[in-house]
């Protein structure tokens, strides 16, 4: 089994994470099995959020009785020091425990430093002197703000998005954060779904040794995936090598990650669905994505406000409303050929 050191905490887990954002879909007895199938099988990081509605007492129903043999990793979007008290006895409550192992301030547009204005970092402080954190994180979509956090030195663990779609420089990010000793917890480990081969994104994240992959995990038979990589690691190499090639070149560039900051759009586009829909409808199933009700959904392009909200909002820079004009004209395209291909 592969297994890694969070930045020198002493906490050693698998090389496998659970991203518990999924379990919100599922209801209370399917997720409370299936993250204790995940720990009787080897895992034992969990990554959850106070913003994922109710995947933190999902956990704390899970794990009550072993609370001890377990990692939870969790997070807090406030902005003030009076909400970050809030949402930490929200989460220790929901998660049924006395102290979080890594709490983490959830995707902020700056970093919280000791002394600043918000006094963020300063309640995290206070939190950790009374036991009810052990460890202080942060995650974020956006690279200059990763990389800031990593220089700060003021972190013992930062979550960014990354896997073999990566650019040069978010790579880059990663084994400097290497040289620190700084882990790095590898969110959208599967690119939001586009990355179909599960075995081949474990695979390429085994070539970097302080990342720590999480999975959003809400079927057995995705579970089942991931924890047979315990007993046989994935080797990078032959078909699997060629695979990845093939997949960067259609995938790499400039594509929507799905991580939804752009929402709630002002003109209720469905945007992280729809602004990766060419790719979604030849990587996964499509028949649901084909149906009228979709199509509906996809014509709602066409009511774009050009409000530059999604624009504004999106942690990769992206020119969202093109993006989103693109892949309807190859919706419709696609449905059209599709449709006119159906036997009679």
């Amino acid at each position: 089994m592969d297994r890694i050191e969070i930045s020198g905490t002493g906490c050693t887990v698998s090389k496998n994470g659970f991203g518990a954002l999924p379990i919100q879909r599922v209801s209370v007895p399917d997720a409370a099995r299936l993250v204790r199938r995940a720990f009787d099988g080897g895992i034992t990081y969990f990554d959850t959020a106070r913003a994922y509605s109710d995947s933190e007492s999902k956990l704390g129903i899970a794990f009550s009785e072993i609370r001890d043999r377990i990692y939870i990793a969790t997070k807090t979007m406030s902005f003030d020091v009076s909400g970050f008290w809030e949402q930490l006895h929200t989460s220790l409550t929901n998660l049924k425990t006395d102290y979080i192992d890594f709490y983490q301030f959830h995707n902020p547009g700056f970093v919280p430093r000791p002394g600043d204005s918000s006094g963020l970092y300063d309640a995290m402080l206070e939190a950790k002197a009374q036991g009810k954190i052990r460890h202080i994180g942060i995650t974020n979509h956006r690279l200059a703000v990763a990389d800031e956090a990593l220089g700060s030195g003021l972190y013992e663990i930062i979550q960014y998005p990354f896997n073999f779609l990566s650019s040069g420089e978010e790579i880059d990010f990663v084994r400097r954060a290497a040289e620190k000793r700084m882990t790095v917890v590898a969110m959208k480990a599967l690119s939001g779904g586009l990355i179909t081969n599960s075995k081949l994104a474990y695979a390429y994240l085994r070539g970097f040794p302080n990342v720590l992959p999480i999975w959003g995990v809400q079927r057995d038979s995705e579970l089942s995936e991931f924890l047979s990589y315990h007993d046989a690691p994935p080797e990078l190499d032959g078909e699997l090598a060629a695979e990845l090639e093939r997949d960067k070149k259609e995938l790499a560039g400039d594509f929507c990650r799905g991580c939804g900051y752009c929402q709630p759009c002002p003109a209720g586009i469905e945007i992280p669905t729809a602004a990766r829909m060419r790719l979604l409808l030849r990587r996964s199933p499509n028949a649901a994505l084909l149906s009228d009700d979709w199509a509906a959904r996809m014509e709602n392009i066409e009511n774009c406000l050009h409000c530059g909200h999604c624009t504004e909002h999106c942690p990769y820079k992206l020119d969202t409303p093109a993006l989103l004009r693109d892949n309807l004209l190859d919706y419709r395209e696609f449905r059209l050929l599709n449709r006119t291909a159906e036997p009679r």
